[in-house]
């Protein structure tokens, strides 16, 4: 939003620099990005008239020229301008004038003498044509100071508004906001119907009245659309980003500029019947006026006639229906477009513009009709013409329903002391009409703020206009507690510390995922998906971490990584019964070597019982089962399930050589997933005695049918164990000469300990013979001598 200073003290003029004005509103919330001068600094340069032009004896480019600047007699003036004509007016440079780059001095050009120069808007450092003179108005007074008349020392603001200040994109708007912060008052000029001429009218009928709650418009007649843009009017439209284009379409720019309200004028004449305002209809097309056709979808509000659609409402209008040179009689619109009509529409079309902006981010409903008031009285001034009765069809406006202020919150919540005076006071200042009640204020919001809807909105409201800076910096006050730390809930930091000690790097990454990795790597045809996705490769919910570990992996790869380990904790999502669980899940991949690459130990890949290892680190003290299974993701001979007691919590596997393929991996990663809770959730620990007698080890050895679990045998172990024995493990393996075929031999390792007393040689064997028969009675295994 740009905007003249001197426009913007024409409503508001507070004792205070352009500096000053500017930090007070950014101080308010409504960030002044740039302020500008409005143009370069130079002097001595008035407003001269051309008396006379006569050819140079010695240049066919060069004129003679006469130039009353109103004190003393005519300067003889030599200029090159194609545009000089006898009788015009334009900006002449004095002698020792200082423009942009340029001292003026008397001189001679071919020969004639030259006291002074006749300038161009470039040479004054201003937009606009440098192909000739800066030509100023016929009733421009001669020797009247150019920056005194084209009000050249004004300054220029530019906001950075958040989405929620709809009502500062206007200069009232801006206007009443400074106002409120400086205590100034605020002049606006209560607008005056125009008086009604001719009985012309155009019925106005809404379809779709929720997005179209109030549309007013009205007929104007014989307007003149050759007639001059008033200069003052150029200006502030130049000053405010707008380009001057016609004076009817420079008239609606101005009044949007000026009030914050959008209007649109038609070609009465390329108008056929009447107004409606509905939602395009499928084959409907619209030429706008940029020039493109636009096929119109069902979700586009237009307004049309009774043989087409006119314009996107809210939006653009159309090139058919435009007010041109040839447009004697007009049609005015006005209206008031919910934001929810017209929001994500530019998206959509892949452009916006200042009507879209104001709309999709709400304008002042109770504003419609007087802008319209306004635009008609504008144009009637400078066009001419006479004006119809309004039409006008309102249905159901947004309520503004009163909001509870309560003193005492206002206080708790700012840290300050406000009392209920002056409390009254600021809400007065930003003119909201309240009812009092003890020590409550029930507020009732503007037309224009769409924004408070909550008491902490009011809140806010009165902290802006009291000043952030005079809320005093003060440290918080509060007990400081110790936090309990649960026994039976591990920390999530805990997990990563496990993982990050063994090598593993934690990434974070999307939500969103691509359709294809949820069928790929879950299995998943019907995941969760956007209804509005960032990008057409992030359009469903994930299920897994795989895919963006994968994906992770596939990066770290291109950039010449060879030993990866990362893991990701994060929510994974599903569709469920009509409900959506989001469960928290740790994942994990693995690539390369085992090892980082060093002299000590040879280097072998990454295999499944290292990243086995892993898990059995994240889950101690507590062991998991590892079952085979099958995995959409994972090599069918190298998968398992990870079980916690008769739940399956996650698995673990190495990727399927068929996804390996598809992703352009040199080597199949190891991966794993396990629910969070599984590894969060613990038993309350228990205290036990601690030993003081010595360990005994035993190691035995036996052969068994090479297809059993040892894992099925080492979990049976442990369940019948007597309570002697503290440890069992497994500590070889092996298959070859002297074992037979369809057999293998296991080695276990036995601790033994008693609590009360050293174990006796007696005591060792028979904690020894009881295992060995569960070995041989469940697993017909043979002690191997």
């Amino acid at each position: 939003m740009k905007f003249s200073e001197n426009w913007l003290r024409t409503f508001v003029n507070p004792p205070l620099a352009s500096a000053e004005l500017a930090e007070l509103l950014t101080m308010s919330g409504v960030e002044v990005e740039a302020l500008e001068p409005a143009a370069p600094a130079f002097d001595k340069v008035v407003v001269g008239q051309v008396m006379s032009v006569k050819k140079h004896a010695d240049a066919d480019r060069l004129n003679l020229c006469e130039v009353n600047v109103g004190a003393g007699p005519a300067l003889s003036i030599v200029c090159g301008a194609p545009n000089v004509k006898a009788g015009m007016k334009a900006p002449c440079a004095l002698e020792g004038a200082r423009l942009p780059g340029l001292t003026i001095k008397k001189t001679r050009v071919r020969g004639a003498e030259s006291s002074g120069m006749l300038c161009s808007a470039r040479e004054l450092g201003l937009p606009g044509e440098s192909s000739g003179l800066l030509a100023l108005p016929e009733d421009a007074p001669i020797g009247t100071d150019i920056r005194q008349y084209l009000e050249l020392d004004d300054k220029i603001f530019t906001l950075k508004l958040t989405p929620n200040r709809a009502d500062c994109l206007s200069v009232a708007g801006v206007a009443r906001e400074a106002a409120a912060i400086t205590a100034t008052s605020l002049k606006i000029e209560h607008v005056t119907p125009s008086p009604v001429e001719i009985n012309d009218c155009l019925q106005v009928k809404v379809d779709e009245p929720e997005a179209c709650p109030r549309y007013c418009g009205r007929v104007v007649r014989g307007v003149n659309p050759a007639a001059a843009t008033p200069s003052w009017m150029v200006r502030r439209l130049e000053r405010s980003g707008v380009r001057s284009l016609s004076v009817i379409v420079d008239i609606t720019n101005y009044v949007m500029l000026e009030l914050g309200q959008p209007l649109h004028a038609f070609d009465l004449a390329n108008i056929k019947g009447d107004i409606t305002v509905r939602y395009a209809r499928k084959g409907e097309e619209l030429l706008l006026l940029n020039d493109k056709k636009l096929p119109l979808m069902p979700g586009l509000l237009v307004i049309a006639d009774d043989a087409k659609p006119l314009a996107l409402a809210g939006i653009m209008g159309g090139r058919e229906s435009a007010v041109s040179a040839q447009t004697r009689d007009m049609f005015l619109e006005s209206a008031f477009f919910s934001p929810e009509a017209i929001a994500g529409k530019p998206r959509i079309l892949g452009f916006a513009t200042d009507s879209s902006q104001r709309f999709e981010r709400g304008v002042d409903f109770a504003m419609t009709r007087d802008a319209l008031e306004r635009t008609t009285q504008l144009i009637l001034q400078i066009c001419g013409g006479k004006a119809g009765p309004v039409a006008e069809a309102c249905h159901a406006l947004p309520k503004r329903d009163p909001i509870q202020l309560r003193v005492a919150r206002a206080q708790r919540v700012l840290g300050i002391k406000l009392g209920k005076e002056q409390v009254g006071s600021l809400l007065r200042r930003l003119q909201f009409s309240f009812a009092e009640d003890h020590e409550a204020f029930y507020v009732t919001p503007h037309s224009y703020r769409f924004d408070l809807a909550i008491e902490e909105d009011l809140i806010e409201e009165l902290a802006r206009i009291h000043g952030y800076e005079a809320i005093p910096a003060t440290l918080p006050k509060a007990v400081q507690n110790m936090l309990p730390d649960s026994e039976i809930r591990r920390d999530v930091a805990a997990l990563r510390g496990i993982l990050v000690a063994r090598d593993y790097q934690e990434i974070i990454s999307y939500s969103f995922v691509d359709a294809q990795w949820e069928q790929d790597f879950s299995g998943n045809t019907d995941p969760v998906r956007l209804k509005n996705p960032l990008a057409g490769h992030l359009s469903v919910m994930r299920s897994s971490l795989a895919g963006s570990l994968i994906d992770c992996l596939r990066f770290n790869l291109s950039h010449k990584l060879p030993r990866i380990r990362l893991f990701e904790i994060g929510r994974c999502f599903a569709a469920a019964n009509g409900n959506y669980a989001q469960p928290e899940k740790l994942g994990g991949l693995a690539y390369g070597d085992s090892l980082p690459e060093q002299w000590g130990v040879p280097a072998r890949p990454v295999d499944f019982f290292d990243i086995k290892s892993d898990i059995e680190a994240l889950f101690w003290p507590v062991s998991p089962r590892f079952v085979k299974a099958e995995h959409t993701a994972l090599h069918h001979g190298k998968s398992s399930q990870i079980w916690l007691g008769d739940k399956s919590v996650g698995w673990l596997g190495e990727l399927h050589p068929r996804w390996q393929q598809k992703y352009q991996l040199p080597h199949a990663p190891l991966l794993f997933e396990v629910e969070l809770e599984a590894l969060t959730a613990r038993a309350l620990p228990q205290t036990v005695e601690v030993s003081k007698f010595p360990l005994v080890r035993r190691d035995i050895a036996v052969i068994v049918d090479a297809s059993l679990s040892v894992q099925a045998i080492l979990e049976d172990l442990r369940t019948k164990k007597p309570p002697q024995v503290i440890e069992i493990a497994l500590f070889d393996l092996y298959q070859g000469k002297g074992v037979d075929s369809g057999k293998k031999s296991l080695a276990f390792r036995l601790l033994l300990q008693d609590t009360q007393k050293t174990m006796t040689d007696a005591e060792v064997e028979a904690a020894i013979a009881q295992l060995v028969q569960i070995l041989q009675q469940q697993y017909q295994a043979k002690l191997r001598t």
